[in-house]
């Protein structure tokens, strides 16, 4: 696959954080193999960074071509490419350190630190690889809609139902709807003009697909946020808003990533608003007497 850009870490100015982010984001669309390469990228980038290619492809248990196509996939020229962003990224701020892990012997103060760091990671992560451009497409689109459906499952039902709320709250007429058969019922009653904003951490769960592409097939908007560049969800979607983030574990990847899509749908919420003071006034109105 021919890269986009000449090298995403130096045209984006990519520190550490904003690296591990850029290409987490990335494995949703790569073969198992080009997966390998970039995981051990991800893990070990100091070897990563002073390895040969050959080197790289036998400790990851791929052959050399693999290497190379693991990068071009990733968006760089190649590995010599790859190991310019490495080295980029290394001069820009502290190098990588590995997330740490929790065990039943862990300390209160090393759970809120680990903690803490995992949200840092998620939010600079997220801002580095975010395209200003793409959030304000989603905000132009839910700003001159007539409808909003705003889905999300698991612990991403959470961020939807916030932004569902906070988008009425600027004048949208958008609904967060928990039930999957209401859901459904309600995205194939969508037409143009209408838009579904969707929330998945891996762009794959299988309640939110079906609703946004029943939306879809209806003529409405798809605007997606989720961590894989290349999940299903992201490929479907009129608007890709891909954070990246850690590859942590079951609960600490699940937090990392809300506060990501979190600060995505405050970003949203705010250009929505910018763009009509008046109909934001209104919306103030309506709520000015509830309890």
């Amino acid at each position: 696959m021919a890269a986009q850009l000449s090298n995403p870490v130096t045209e984006m100015r990519l520190g550490v954080d904003e690296l591990r982010g850029y290409l987490q984001s990335r494995l949703a669309g790569m073969s198992s193999s080009e997966a390998d390469v970039l995981r051990l990228v991800i893990d070990d980038p100091r070897f990563a960074a002073e390895a040969t290619t050959a080197e790289l492809a036998k400790r990851a248990g791929v052959s050399p071509p693999t290497v190379v196509r693991a990068a071009r996939a990733a968006g760089f020229d190649g590995f010599a490419d790859l190991k310019l962003g490495l080295a980029y990224a290394r001069g820009s701020a502290r190098f990588f350190t590995p997330p740490r892990t929790l065990d039943s012997s862990s300390t209160p103060a090393e759970v809120v630190v680990m903690v803490m760091d995992g949200g840092r990671r998620s939010l600079s992560a997220a801002e580095g690889i975010l395209d200003p451009a793409a959030i304000d497409d989603a905000a132009e689109r839910i700003s001159a809609s007539s409808r909003v459906i705003v889905v999300g499952a698991g612990t991403s039902a959470a961020v939807a139902l916030d932004i569902a709320f906070r988008l009425t709250t600027v004048g949208i007429a958008a609904m967060n709807i928990s039930d999957h058969m209401s859901a459904l019922v309600g995205a194939r009653l969508l037409g143009e003009g209408d838009v579904v904003l969707a929330f998945s951490a891996t762009g794959r769960t299988p309640h939110t697909l079906s609703v946004c592409d029943a939306a879809t097939s209806s003529g409405a908007s798809l605007v997606a946020v989720t961590n894989q560049a290349q999940s299903p969800l992201a490929l479907l979607a009129d608007v890709s808003l891909a954070v990246g983030g850690d590859d942590l574990d079951d609960q600490m990847a699940a937090a990392s990533s809300r506060l990501a899509h979190l600060a995505v749908a405050d970003a949203i919420v705010s250009l929505v608003a910018l763009r009509s003071p008046d109909r934001v006034r209104t919306a103030e109105r309506a709520g000015t007497d509830l309890p």
